[in-house]
């Protein structure tokens, strides 16, 4: 049974977040564009306690700025590659950076953080090559790399795993996936949207057009590199896939882990009942403290 904390954040975030469905897909286009044009793309930092004591922040271009955080007074053991979330359509978040350093200091990391092209304006063929590269090149770096994502970072970081392996490239040691979007065709349709009908947060049809817009054309939808859950999965990193069931992504986390099942690899999934989306993100619920434990376990 969920904790009451998290029930009060279930109705409490999606109305920080004014979540709503789109009224009609070229409105929202024009939403999101007019949007983007007014954002700050600096490294936010507000969530993070004491960052500037704490870390040394560095920008490497790697086609699209990427955003190196080294710990000061510690010598980092390995690299968290983190894929942040949002739709494909929002930028680095306050929480996604406060989660990374968190989790960065707990297994002796750096923190590495792209920060990719956003739809509508980009596909996926923007940034997927670099990130790929970008990825191979640290897990060649001392201690290799942990390559890990929420939402539609996690869906991203699936699919830079699946074409790291296919070139033959240095794979991450550790894959962490909160809530991954890994299929974008929503083959689990039936699922989907009965799911829709309880997530309070997500809504079935910005899910629809933010998948078309990343993919760049229909027929795109279900190539690996946008839906890595379709891909070939066998050969992966070993990996960890945390999600809850009252989240509109739920249906395909769990085609997923029967798909891994099926290929052999080695995930292991932690499924929790009527939490919402990326719980494992959220700040003060013992759910979060939970999922936080359980991926650093995994990792060390």
């Amino acid at each position: 049974m969920p904790s009451r904390r998290h029930d009060l954040l279930a109705t409490l975030v999606p109305k920080l977040r004014k979540s709503r469905d789109l009224d009609t897909e070229p409105a929202e286009r024009a939403r999101v564009e007019a949007w983007h044009r007014t954002l700050d793309r600096t490294l936010p930092t507000r969530a993070t306690p004491r960052f500037a004591r704490r870390w040394d922040a560095s920008v490497v271009d790697i086609g699209f700025p990427c955003h190196v955080l080294t710990p000061r007074g510690r010598r980092p053991r390995r690299t968290l590659y983190y894929v942040h979330g949002g739709g494909y359509m929002a930028p680095i978040d306050a929480f996604h950076v406060r989660y990374a350093t968190r989790l960065a200091d707990a297994i002796g990391a750096r923190v590495v953080m792209p920060d990719y092209p956003l739809a509508p304006e980009h596909t996926w063929k923007d940034s997927h090559d670099a990130l790929v590269e970008d990825a191979a090149r640290w897990a060649d770096e001392e201690g290799g790399i942990v390559l890990a994502g929420d939402s539609a970072g996690g869906g991203l970081a699936l699919a830079v795993a699946e074409s790291v392996r296919d070139r033959g490239l240095t794979p991450a040691t550790h894959l962490v996936l909160h809530a991954p979007w890994v299929d974008l065709t929503t083959s689990t349709l039936a699922e989907t949207q009965a799911a829709d009908a309880i997530d309070p947060w997500l809504f079935f049809g910005k899910l629809q057009a933010y998948a078309t817009w990343w993919a760049g054309a229909a027929q795109d939808l279900g190539r690996p590199e946008v839906s890595p859950a379709l891909g070939e999965l066998a050969g992966l990193p070993r990996a960890l896939v945390l999600y809850g069931t009252r989240d509109l992504l739920h249906p395909g986390c769990r085609l997923l882990v029967q798909r891994a099942a099926e290929a052999g690899w080695d995930l292991t999934a932690v499924e929790e009942p009527d939490l919402i989306h990326v719980y494992g993100l959220l700040p003060f619920v013992p759910e979060a403290r939970r999922a936080f434990a359980q991926v650093v376990e995994f990792v060390q």
